[in-house]
């Protein structure tokens, strides 16, 4: 096999691994070395300032001796298999690099023979681009759980960002889905990552040319919506992981269709994008908003409202915490209504020590006032007095029920219900009603049931 032909098989299976996560390094080009992780790219990755850099995404091999239900590279799958040889692999970075296609490269792999030897070959590949090839571009790593520590701590110094993948909410769902996967094997090597990183940057305190391990810290991914885990437990699971791993970010993945098995759901089954959204949504209120998973759901309600944004659903729970003073309020407090970020909390912060704030203020700093004039007032005043209808019309979440348009010929155009609308949307569409009026039915719907719950 040739080499255009690995990558094309290998590029194609490392596509359901989430690959878009922010660099967390700026190390600049250095004379003598290849890339440099400051530089602007085309797109994939992000630096800490916002910027895109392209990532060669690809797996090391497919060829898996693990036989995890809900993988497309699973060992039972019928699909062509292919493995690099480490020095393959990074004269192909190398060359994409040479050629302005990619500034870095995120490499995982399934597990090739045993997890000790899969890790071997992955390092072997990263030391050849960072020792013979000088390359100083960012490197995105997947650990592979169940590896010997020795293997972690030698990948740690040579990627930027490394990566334990949970896979699923639950240890239930683990051990029926993936048996070959265990718990403390994928628990253990985050711990790992975790206590090195940090006496890694405790040591760059003090001595400059420290050796860094990886200094963009470590992420993982886990899968929603093959299995029955209801949103408080993924929350749950993600904030013990954020405090026990001081993990980056943790990636949520909605369960795509790929292998039939009686366990998962089948195969014309609709992947949950906007569940996915609303986790991502809350995940963001975890790591910059200050609210803690409990807060955000109840055993009551254990899943988000699809028709809703986390926040909005808190604001509605908690009627009693507004109306904010925009004026005198704590920095937490306006974290806490619909419409004001972060961002625009420091720009009010800044702005009201020298003036008093009014709307067209808040406008001007960027607040979302379509939603906020409803929870604050603006030197004791309410900037707008409206019945329960008209604010529930104002915060439902247009991308709930959205319908794009598609083009069956030149001159023939459908409208469709979005991948990433409601459930309710999708459920209608199937049973022959119309995209558009299928997504006015379910807004309708939704709109009365929130102004009852005002």
């Amino acid at each position: 096999m040739d080499l255009a032909e690995k990558l094309e098989i290998l590029a194609d299976s490392a596509k359901y691994d989430v690959a878009c996560t922010s660099s967390g390094v700026e190390r600049a080009g250095k004379h003598g070395s290849l890339g440099s992780c400051a530089q602007a790219g085309i797109c994939h990755a992000f630096t800490p300032d916002g910027r895109c850099v392209s990532l060669l995404k690809v797996l090391y091999s497919n060829a898996c001796s693990y036989d995890c239900s809900y993988c497309v590279n699973r060992r039972s799958n019928d699909r062509p298999r292919a493995t690099f040889i480490p020095r393959e692999l990074a004269e192909l970075t190398i060359g994409f690099y040479r050629r302005n296609y990619i500034e870095g490269l995120f490499l995982s792999s399934a597990v090739l023979d045993t997890p000790d030897r899969t890790m071997e070959l992955m390092i072997e590949a990263l030391r050849i681009l960072r020792e013979e090839f000088r390359f100083n571009g960012y490197i995105h790593a997947k650990t592979i759980p169940g590896a010997d520590p020795l293997l972690v701590q030698r990948i740690g110094l040579l990627a930027d960002r490394l990566s334990v993948n949970i896979e699923l909410p639950s240890e239930v769902s683990l051990n029926q889905l993936a048996p070959d996967k265990k718990k403390t094997a994928i628990l253990r090597p985050m711990g790992q990552i975790a206590v090195q990183s940090a006496q890694s940057k405790r040591e760059l305190a003090v001595y400059r040319n420290a050796p860094a391990f990886a200094p963009a810290g470590q992420s993982t991914q886990m899968i929603i919506g093959a299995t029955p885990e209801t949103d408080r437990h993924i929350m749950d699971l993600t904030e013990g992981l954020y405090k026990k791993y001081a993990l980056k970010r943790v990636f949520y993945s909605a369960y795509l269709p790929v292998v039939e098995d009686r366990r998962l759901p089948a195969l014309n089954f609709q992947p949950p994008l906007l569940r996915e959204h609303r986790l991502y949504q809350a995940d963001w209120l975890l790591r910059y908003y200050n609210f803690h998973a409990s807060e955000l759901l109840t055993e009551e309600e254990p899943n988000f409202d699809p028709y809703l944004d986390p926040k909005c659903t808190w604001a509605v729970r908690h009627p009693a915490f507004f109306p904010v003073e925009v004026n005198t309020a704590s920095k937490e407090e306006l974290l806490r209504v619909p419409g004001i970020g972060p961002k625009s909390v420091l720009r009010i912060l800044a702005a009201r020590r020298v003036q008093k704030l009014g709307m067209p203020e808040l406008k001007r700093i960027g607040v979302v006032l379509k939603r906020a004039q409803y929870f604050i007032t603006c030197n004791g005043r309410a900037p707008a007095h409206a019945n329960r209808a008209e604010i529930a019309n104002a915060l439902l979440d247009p991308k709930a029920f959205s319908v794009g348009v598609q083009q069956l010929s030149l001159d023939e155009f459908v409208p469709k219900a979005l991948p990433d609308a409601a459930p309710a949307v999708h459920q209608l569409t199937a049973h022959g009603v119309a995209a558009p009026a299928a997504a006015r039915m379910v807004r309708e719907e939704a709109l009365t049931c929130l102004t009852r719950r005002m």
